[in-house]
């Protein structure tokens, strides 16, 4: 305390940091102690496990700039699938937070399908059709009800079929569970049904995954006449719609677009939502929302995967979302998104004159497409050298890509202008886009 002027409370802090780190150990009535150094020595010969591992690689290549922070505070991120803390309503996160922590019932055990209060919200926020508080499923985020989904319509070593390009999340969940994963090509318009018809009788596919809202990475909607294609497509292959629509609540004109699981009359569409794009990356909340035999796997798959989802984080959500803040937020949040991505489209073409887009009605990237030849690869890693993340878009694509790609985020920055200072640093990485196609 004498030496670097501060409070008793501090010195016992960074004591507790301290031993937390396994540098000290403290000894009540004796004092604080600095632990002794392992002796060093060769690194232990981890050879052995090549061979126990066997030839399954498991790889999140296509993921980890996802959920990895970025680290270095000057680089402006133009990659995450998440909110910067500018968009995150963390007020009400907060307060519902403190709320939970509070409850009764906060630490009890909750049901392995999750609180009656949330599985109701999720019910009633898919829609009118969309199905009951039993036909819900409680999740801890999207990617868990992905994984689980697939596994349980599609068995190891058996096709699945996906919108080409798609989230990489769900590829590598796919191919992690052993499944095949085949393109069906989509345009400005959506997933062109055409196409996947016959890529169902091509294959002998019982399973599509598509995000028909809002679609990741292109931002696309599926066209309102395409979307009883698209069901009665999958009815004629006698296979499930998984429907992905973790983006639903990121509209920029303030309306959800409505999703397929309110036009399925026999339990084909598998649907799955989060909270965690319109909230928090720590919002670890989801849900899957299923009717029939398939719903009674699902939930068996769920409980032996995780059991439940923790109590006090379903009871934040469930404070959350029924306060009159959450509809207040989505408001901000949407206008917030569209005003980022005119932004981006309008700096686009005077920066990057090389890049080809469509501007999104929703969500949080713009599908930027490079010219012919471009590597979209090592313009990315170019670009994190000049201090802005963007993502490639191979990893998009479960097979060959047509074209170079790159998925830019208008969420993850902190403001219009950090996003034209990494357009910026985009183009001086990567001088070939700054010159107009002839």
């Amino acid at each position: 305390m004498d030496a670097h002027k501060v409070s008793p409370v501090t010195v016992s802090h960074a004591l507790a940091v301290l031993a937390g780190e396994g540098l000290i150990v403290t000894r009540p009535g004796a004092g604080a102690f600095v632990c002794e150094r392992a002796p060093g020595g060769d690194a232990a010969d981890m050879s052995w496990q090549a061979v126990a591992l066997g030839e399954r690689p498991v790889s999140a290549d296509g993921i980890s700039t996802l959920a990895d922070p970025p680290g270095a505070d000057d680089v402006i991120l133009l990659a995450s699938g998440y909110p910067h803390a500018a968009l995150m309503p963390l007020q009400a996160l907060r307060r519902a937070l403190n709320d939970a922590a509070r409850s009764p019932q906060a630490w009890d055990r909750p049901p392995a399908s999750g609180l009656a209060g949330l599985r109701a919200w999720f019910a009633q926020a898919a829609g009118p059709g969309a199905g009951d508080p039993g036909d819900v499923i409680i999740t801890p985020g999207g990617q868990a009800a992905i994984s689980a989904s697939l596994r349980a319509v599609v068995p190891p070593g058996e096709s699945l079929l996906a919108e080409s390009p798609t989230y990489p999340g769900a590829l590598a969940a796919a191919r992690l569970a052993g499944i095949r994963v085949l393109p069906v090509p989509v345009d400005h318009r959506g997933v062109v049904p055409g196409l996947l018809a016959e890529a169902f009788a091509r294959t002998g596919a019982r399973a599509f995954y598509c995000q028909p809202a809002y679609h990741n990475p292109t931002g696309t909607v599926l066209a309102a006449e395409r979307r009883a294609q698209v069901l009665a497509v999958a009815a004629a292959a006698q296979a499930f719609i998984i429907e992905d629509d973790a983006c639903r609540w990121l509209s920029h004109d303030g309306r959800p677009a409505r999703p397929l699981l309110a036009d399925d009359p026999d339990g084909r569409v598998i649907y799955l939502t989060s909270l965690t794009k319109a909230a928090s990356p720590s919002l670890r909340v989801g849900a899957i929302i299923a009717r029939g035999p398939v719903a009674a796997r699902l939930r068996a798959i769920r409980v032996i995967d995780d059991l439940f989802v923790a109590r006090p984080l379903q009871e934040a959500a469930l404070d959350l979302v029924t306060r009159p803040a959450w509809e207040r937020h989505l408001r901000d949040l949407g206008e917030q998104l569209r005003r980022r991505a005119l932004a981006v489209a309008r700096d686009l073409p005077a920066l990057l004159p090389a890049v080809g887009f469509v501007a999104p009605s929703g969500g949080m990237h713009l599908w930027a497409r490079l010219p012919a030849g471009a590597d979209d690869t090592e313009i990315a890693r170019a670009a994190r050298q000049a201090g802005v993340i963007v993502l490639p878009g191979q990893p998009f694509f479960p097979a060959e890509p047509p074209a170079p790609h790159l998925r830019l985020t208008f969420s993850a920055a902190g403001s219009e202008a950090d996003l034209r200072a990494g357009l910026q640093r985009l183009a001086r990485a990567a001088p070939a886009l700054t010159r107009p196609l002839t």
